[in-house]
């Protein structure tokens, strides 16, 4: 299987919640956000260390029993035609497995839940659904109906979830997080991520100041009327806006 692992955390209390989760990083990304925090992994993954997977999957088997499940993320994961084959490995070990995607692959994540390889996806929206916006912040030539279609087949796939968007003050204001929200009205779970101005792919983002931690939560109260579960990354104790 010729799939690079450049990154290897055992246990992680808050990466997916209410689990005890492993998180293995694959490297390159069809994305170029300029907010990124993984440059390593999108510009230069080769000059970073790969990590066996027998040493992953070794230790995923000694964690069986105090680990819940395993956390796929990026890079993009989804660029990668053996992944199926890499989830397989972890769930015959027994654990959960999630996968963090952008949602540029709708057909790979729709193989993937229908063979049953996933337990949960959490999928980037990185703007408002407009093809303009979302290539500003994607720093990419966009495909919108991919997008669509990901946000489509996730919602519908009878699996845990999460949508979720990083808000960067000078590319997202409080409409678009509600457009966002209203293209995913009645999703579970919608979750803002707070930017932070350190290891950016673009350094001119290092000068940027994010939103402060009550702006956040406003922005959260407000998108929360559009779908069932929403609050700040890091808040997800706290209960800052639930549409019942």
């Amino acid at each position: 299987m010729n799939i690079p692992i450049k990154g290897f955390i055992e246990n992680s209390l808050v990466e997916w919640e209410g689990k005890i989760v492993s998180i293995i990083f694959l490297p390159t990304c069809n994305f170029l956000c300029h907010y990124c925090h993984a440059p390593h992994l999108v510009q230069s993954p080769n000059d970073l260390e790969s990590i066996p997977l027998e040493s992953v999957t070794k230790k995923l088997q000694q964690s069986f029993g105090w680990i819940d499940g395993v956390v796929v993320s990026g890079g993009e994961p989804t660029v990668y035609k053996e992944l199926g084959e890499l989830l397989k490995i972890f769930k015959d070990i027994g654990v959960l497995v999630r996968v963090d995607t952008n949602g540029t692959k709708p057909y790979v994540l729709k193989d993937l839940i229908e063979k049953g390889l996933l337990d949960c996806i959490a999928m980037d929206i990185k703007a408002p659904l407009h093809k303009k916006k979302y290539e500003e912040i994607a720093g990419v030539p966009c495909n919108m109906e991919d997008i669509v279609k990901s946000i489509h087949i996730i919602m519908e796939s009878n699996i845990e979830y999460e949508f979720r968007t990083t808000v960067c003050p000078s590319q997202l204001d409080q409409y678009d997080i509600e457009d966002i929200a209203i293209s995913i009205r009645g999703a579970e779970r919608y979750i803002l991520q707070s930017f932070r101005p350190n290891h950016c792919l673009n350094t001119d983002m290092l000068k940027e100041n994010p939103y402060p931690p009550e702006v956040l939560r406003e922005f959260a109260i407000m998108a929360g009327k559009y779908v069932t579960y929403c609050c700040v990354r890091g808040e997800e104790g706290k209960v800052l806006s639930r549409n019942w």
